[in-house]
């Protein structure tokens, strides 16, 4: 699938209906979306023929992104009923099989690693701080391949100091600097939209018997 026809699938999911500022609900926009994928994919062979997991799925524009890229399984998990009940019609109007599962990802206890790759839009820390590190550990832990995930520019030097010291992961590497559109969602927003400088960062989990040096 090309770049852009997998950004105009993307383009025509739902998105929350009411969005809720204490769980950090932006909307991940079709072009973040899709490079994200895309790249996992045509660079890293990290997601066709494997079980990827959406964490803090939202309405699934992520875990969508991994069905349609030909993975093999996707499982989407997040805390709020509303968003997942948006992720699953968007699924079905794709045709596309995805599981869901309701779950508070601080508390995700999955003993094995049973999923090849995470991906995730998490929320960026504005509202409790150290949200975004709280995923990204978690992740960590249950991804045997790699992790894809989106953080603010400015925390660059704390998110890899942070994932190679204390999370002993592999390899932490910035793909690409992005600009993620924050639309004016919320009532404390002057502006029509904000651009945020992210970037899109690859780990590589630490293996099962393996000495982190």
């Amino acid at each position: 699938m090309k770049l852009k026809q997998l950004e105009g699938l993307l383009g025509s999911l739902d998105q929350f209906e009411n969005p809720k500022i204490e769980l950090e609900q932006y909307p991940t926009g079709p072009h973040i979306a899709s490079r994200l994928l895309y790249t996992a994919e045509n660079s890293f062979r990290d997601v066709e023929n494997k079980v990827v997991a959406d964490f803090g799925c939202g309405c699934g524009t992520l875990g969508l992104a991994a069905a349609l890229l030909g993975a093999d399984h996707v499982i989407g998990l997040d805390i709020d009923t509303e968003s997942l009940e948006i992720a699953s019609s968007n699924a079905d109007d794709l045709d596309l099989d995805m599981d869901f599962v309701h779950c508070d990802i601080k508390n995700l206890k999955w003993r094995d690693r049973i999923v090849d790759t995470v991906v995730m839009n998490p929320p960026f820390g504005t509202r409790r701080k150290g949200a975004d590190m709280d995923f990204l550990l978690v992740a960590l832990k249950v991804a045997s391949n790699a992790v894809y995930s989106l953080h603010k520019t400015t925390t660059r030097d704390h998110v890899k100091r942070t994932a190679l010291r204390d999370y002993n992961a592999v390899s932490a590497e910035v793909l690409c600097e992005l600009r993620f559109d924050v639309p004016q969602l919320y009532k404390f927003h002057k502006k029509k939209e904000v651009d945020v400088a992210v970037d899109l960062w690859r780990f590589v989990p630490q293996k099962y018997g393996e000495k982190h040096l």
